[in-house]
């Protein structure tokens, strides 16, 4: 089997990197809302590969796939429902899993949620890692990944620094930056 390997741009055999076993990860949806086709689309792209790779290659497969369920989207949907958020996107979690059995996907092998409390003791780790490394700010008591102290950043998606314009994406958060092109890390605290 040949993959497009996005960082070469090139078709190349494909091999797991460990014995017979692939390991995937599929960014899940953020469950503040049904799924719909779009978000299907890749659930079910991503089936395919994993029988493939599983029923015709005989790999064994390993696939995560998590579920954001903390954002402000979920945060405020979840206080216009006055619901707990844990209870609001345990909704819309349930519902996706309906539809994907609807359409024939595979189960996956794991479906963390961003607020298992071991994801965030990890996301907490990470962020003090790159604070120590020189790589964030805070603005407005958030913490922001500064993308000019790292230069390999957007190297697989081969993004081109120079052409990039600071202010020519605008961005949901509404939160100050000092560079357009940064994003939070971690978000802070607010009333309610």
């Amino acid at each position: 089997m040949r993959l497009y390997n996005t960082l070469t741009r090139s078709e190349e055999p494909f091999a797991p990197a460990i014995d017979r076993t692939v390991r995937m990860y599929t960014c899940g949806l953020t469950v503040y809302a049904r799924g719909h086709i779009g978000n299907f689309r890749t659930f079910i792209c991503v089936d395919v590969l994993r029988r493939t790779l599983k029923y015709l290659l005989g790999y064994q497969v390993r696939q995560v796939m998590n579920f954001t369920d903390v954002d402000d989207r979920t945060i405020h949907g979840a206080q216009k429902a006055g619901m707990d958020l844990r209870a609001y996107t345990d909704q819309y979690i349930a519902m996706f899993r309906e539809d994907a059995i609807s359409l024939g996907l595979e189960q996956v092998e794991e479906t963390p949620r961003a607020t298992d409390e071991a994801n965030i003791a990890a996301m907490a780790d990470l962020v003090r890692a790159l604070e120590k490394n020189g790589h964030t700010y805070t603005s407005d008591g958030s913490i922001y990944f500064k993308i000019s102290t790292l230069p390999e950043y957007g190297k697989l998606a081969h993004l081109d620094h120079d052409g990039m314009k600071p202010g020519a994406r605008v961005d949901s958060d509404t939160y100050a930056k000092e560079d357009a092109r940064d994003f939070v890390l971690w978000k802070a605290t607010k009333p309610n």
